[in-house]
């Protein structure tokens, strides 16, 4: 393969991704990856078929201080989330000491890295293959909540919801896909500051309620992803497929 992901995207070649995905597909975390592939193919991603490796890159001990703060935010004040706070988050993107996490941060680290490396000609499509996978963990509800005992026991469940049958349902989430117009870096802030909020409620409604989501639960939230991450491509000025 003959493009590598830039240093501060571990080094890895895409064959070694994939290699590491085939022999690894049981270690998943954010939704499991055939919902990560939905969401990127509804979106209209090219490379939606890479949404999933951001997790596998997790999954190897060598870069998973790194990334896997990159995947969520536990909130564990249990604030609203604002445009402010999203952010503020930037500045931790791929910081290991952060111990809550910087989820949404991480999307605003990764569209500027796009726009870094396209702006100085370079090969820069990886930053959006991380950038689709972190807008997909941005509708899970159990990201954007503490990582408390419901959360713990109840994660792996909720990420499989809809695994079944996502890709069966990919036309159903582009027909269900809603315009979001993003024109600076602060109005996809505000973005990722709603749909956080509509994650964020979900989680605390399903802890009250002590269950899991419902997959008509699941699939609003990924309708929420998918919309957003059509959105980002239109603002870095890729064209949805």
């Amino acid at each position: 393969m003959e493009h590598l992901f830039a240093l501060k995207y571990r080094g890895m070649s895409v064959m070694t991704v994939f290699m590491v995905l085939f022999f690894n597909a049981a270690e998943s975390y954010g939704w499991h990856d055939r919902t990560h592939l939905a969401i990127a193919q509804a979106a209209g991603f090219e490379r939606w078929y890479s949404a999933a490796a951001p997790d596998v890159v997790k999954s190897r001990d060598v870069f998973k201080d790194i990334e896997e703060k990159n995947h969520y935010f536990n909130n564990n004040a249990e604030r609203g989330v604002t445009a402010e706070m999203v952010l503020g988050q930037a500045e931790r993107f791929n910081k290991p000491e952060d111990e809550e996490g910087h989820l949404y941060g991480a999307i605003i680290g990764s569209v500027r890295d796009y726009k870094e490396l396209k702006g100085s000609g370079k090969y820069a499509d990886y930053p959006l293959v991380f950038c689709a996978h972190y807008v997909g963990d941005l509708s899970m509800p159990l990201h954007n909540t503490p990582y408390d005992k419901f959360n713990k026991e109840r994660h792996t469940v909720n990420d499989g919801i809809v695994e079944c049958n996502a890709l069966n349902n990919i036309g159903f989430i582009q027909r269900s896909i809603y315009e979001i117009n993003i024109e600076s870096e602060g109005d996809l802030a505000a973005e990722i500051a709603r749909i956080a909020e509509t994650a964020r409620k979900l989680g605390r409604k399903i802890r009250k309620e002590n269950r899991n989501m419902s997959q008509a639960e699941a699939y609003t939230q990924i309708i929420h992803s998918a919309s957003l991450f059509r959105a980002v491509l239109r603002y870095v000025g890729r064209n949805p497929c």
